[in-house]
């Protein structure tokens, strides 16, 4: 005991390092750690605050002279404390080889044949390259990722061997223990019409799919800003495809390289495209009410009547 104090107050009163004070006293890091740790495991009402600090100092060391105002020892406890107790995480930065893609959705407006809508962009990064691609739907369903995947997949001619989802409910029915997802139907199938391994990342964990979340702010700042207004939205997403490419042409942030050569050693990683189309639609049986109409996904209305 006479030792973990003494390490306790070399560490906290006189601040040396856990490894000075291991190469000092022979001790494993973890050990010494472990003896740091213990004070975080006090109740957190049981623990010293720095009024009662400041009074155990006056009446253990009263015959010392000791007059440390409680002003200093408030301000000396308030700054261990943050050190001791930060709630800050450190992260170590993901390594990306080529042909990987993050994917995720953002949203924008947009206006077509006159009418604002408050749509949809589907994202597709790339980060060892730091390319992009985006696609503008009316919605996020299942229907419109695959869409959207579909035409970048051919107009880069390839497709990402590893791809990165978020846990959308258009992919995803349930998240599962041990890193597993129940996945819907027409997913799966998509993947495996494509051939590439789906990777999800863990709930509420954005910074895994950090390029993609990145991307999806800067293609909106420059592509979609102001807001764009056409008559055919399926031919204003294929001048978005020219647009990204375009936007390649500048040096990449970390290598010393541009970002349109960096991409081709992607598309040299890809898998190659299938020889038939994926089938984006999706096939449901309904029934109407009394005026011939119907509802899908609880929000568009239509009616069967010519």
């Amino acid at each position: 005991m006479d030792e973990i104090k003494s390490i306790r107050k070399r560490y906290f009163e006189e601040g040396i390092s856990i490894k000075k004070i291991g190469e000092e006293t022979g001790r494993d890091r973890k050990t010494i750690r472990k003896y740091m740790e213990n004070d975080k495991q006090q109740r957190i009402k049981q623990r010293h605050t720095a009024k009662r600090i400041h009074k155990r100092l006056i009446e253990e060391y009263k015959n010392t002279g000791y007059d440390c105002s409680y002003r200093t020892i408030a301000s000396y406890v308030s700054l261990k404390k943050s050190q001791i107790y930060s709630g800050k995480k450190a992260y170590l930065p993901l390594e990306h080889s080529p042909g990987e893609a993050q994917v995720d959705f953002g949203s924008a407006d947009f206006i077509e044949h006159g009418i604002r809508y408050s749509g949809y962009y589907l994202t597709v990064s790339f980060p060892y390259s730091n390319a992009g691609f985006i696609q503008l739907f009316k919605g996020e369903t299942f229907e419109c990722l695959s869409e959207g995947l579909k035409n970048i997949y051919m107009h880069i001619g390839g497709v990402p061997h590893t791809q990165w989802f978020d846990n959308a409910s258009s992919m995803v029915i349930k998240v599962l223990k041990n890193h597993k997802r129940q996945l819907r139907e027409p997913f799966i199938r998509f993947c495996e019409h494509y051939g590439f391994e789906a990777v999800f990342c863990n709930a509420n964990a954005g910074h895994e799919k950090g390029s993609v979340e990145n991307k999806v702010g800067y293609l909106r700042r420059n592509l979609l800003v102001p807001v764009p207004e056409f008559d055919d939205i399926d031919i204003f997403n294929k001048s978005l495809l020219s647009m990204c490419e375009k936007d390649m042409m500048r040096e990449h942030y970390k290598r010393n390289a541009d970002i349109a050569s960096l991409f081709k050693e992607d598309c040299n990683a890809f898998n190659p495209l299938s020889s038939t189309e994926f089938n984006c639609s999706t096939y449901i049986s309904v029934r109407t009410d009394k005026y011939g109409k119907f509802t899908l996904n609880g929000i568009h209305t239509y009616s069967c009547k010519t």
